[in-house]
């Protein structure tokens, strides 16, 4: 992976496009969660610290094509506010992101100025990665940074496109270091090295899986995954849930070399009579569910087994939460597998979308290594798969 980086290109006086991840929830005009923004400050700072002339460009949420009144909750103009508050400087905006409006405002661009531009998704060339408005994007710069990881899985006309039109594109520093610690779990972790899977569904890991087996010293699985893996064995789960069409899938990975000195399973659960917030709970346990009970969280048992790998490893990675830790009675397994990580001397690694929420919630997110921004580019990385929005860019 590698890649051009900010700091091995010069941006002095020069027009820089930078591609950020800023599709943060906004209501009523102002953004509740200014997280995403937050992590495309070293970067900005970096530009502006050199001089650059820095455009910025980002999708919003899912919009019907073009600006109008019905589209305009989409509108990327309160992100220039929350960015003026941040930088303490005047953040422009346009209400467009190609044409002769746009051309005027990026030739009126001094050093270290930023200007953003409107919704690249209003224009549906973008998801299509259409060449004519990547050409487009690409015209209004010297220089080209994609720092938006989360879009990285994407071959969108601002992230992979506009990479055919510009001669230097490079990572921004947010990218690189998601391409540095993402890699480095793959191609040469700290050993031992435990990766820990959740989230409801083995069909959205069944390739996740099959790659880790052949890297990982130890795999805990946990969530509503588990149960699939646990039918599969025979072990009875009572009313928990199951994909019943990927049971011989289950059933196939379990019988993969390394699977069985490998893979960790709950061992006691969390159960609920329904899938309900206020359900009446029990604990179990032992593996097996009885009738009229599913499993909704990992029990203390596997919590303390878990805890001990974590505790024992040198790298750890982390992608899905390990019960429904929406309903706060069932979201203690994932919270204390969180501050048993943020508690280990290991490098940590955690694979963005609900485990993010999850490390919040257990109030450690400043206490591990890296945290990802993207979760579905965080899970095709670690899958092994190339993601355009990387592989596009300039190699050193």
């Amino acid at each position: 992976m590698a890649k051009l980086e900010l700091a091995d290109i010069d941006v002095t006086d020069k027009h820089v496009l930078v591609r950020v991840d800023f599709n943060v929830p906004i209501q009523d005009g102002k953004i509740t969660d200014e997280t995403r923004i937050t992590a495309a400050l070293p970067t900005l700072l970096d530009l502006l610290h050199r001089n650059a002339k820095i455009i910025l460009i980002t999708h919003l949420g899912r919009p019907k094509i073009g600006l109008n009144e019905d589209n305009r909750e989409f509108s990327t103009e309160p992100i220039a506010t929350a960015l003026n508050q941040k930088l303490g400087i005047r953040i422009k905006h346009v209400d467009d992101c190609i044409g002769e409006s746009v051309q005027k405002a990026v030739d009126l661009l001094e050093n270290s100025e930023i200007l953003l531009l409107e919704n690249v998704r209003f224009y549906a060339e973008e998801t299509n990665n259409d060449p004519n408005f990547a050409k487009q994007l690409a015209a209004l710069a010297d220089v080209y940074v994609n720092d938006a990881f989360g879009t990285a899985h994407r071959a969108h006309a601002s992230t992979e496109g506009v990479t055919h039109y510009l001669n230097t594109c490079a990572a921004g520093l947010l990218m690189a270091r998601e391409i540095h610690y993402l890699s480095m779990s793959i191609e040469d972790p700290a050993r031992p090295y435990v990766a820990i899977l959740g989230g409801a569904k083995i069909s959205d890991k069944i390739t996740l899986i099959e790659n880790l087996l052949d890297k990982v010293d130890h795999l805990l699985i946990g969530g509503g995954m588990a149960y699939t893996f646990l039918a599969a064995m025979g072990v009875p789960i009572g009313n928990s849930l199951v994909e019943t069409e990927k049971l011989d899938v289950a059933a196939s990975l379990i019988k993969k070399e390394g699977f069985s000195d490998k893979v960790s399973l709950p061992i006691d659960h969390i159960t609920g009579r329904e899938f309900d917030p206020d359900t009446e709970t029990q604990v179990v346990d032992e593996p097996a569910i009885p009738d009229g009970w599913q499993g909704l969280d990992i029990g203390p048992k596997t919590v303390a087994a878990f805890g001990e790998r974590i505790q024992a490893s040198k790298t750890v990675v982390w992608n899905g939460p390990l019960g429904v830790y929406e309903f706060e009675k069932f979201a203690q397994g994932t919270i204390e597998i969180a501050r048993q990580i943020a508690d280990s001397q290991t490098v940590s690694i955690i694979g963005g979308g609900d485990c993010v929420a999850a490390i919040q919630q257990a109030g450690v997110a400043d206490r591990i290594t890296h945290v990802s921004t993207g979760g579905g580019a965080s899970l095709e990385f670690l899958e092994g798969k190339p993601l355009p929005g990387i592989t596009a860019l300039t190699d050193k």
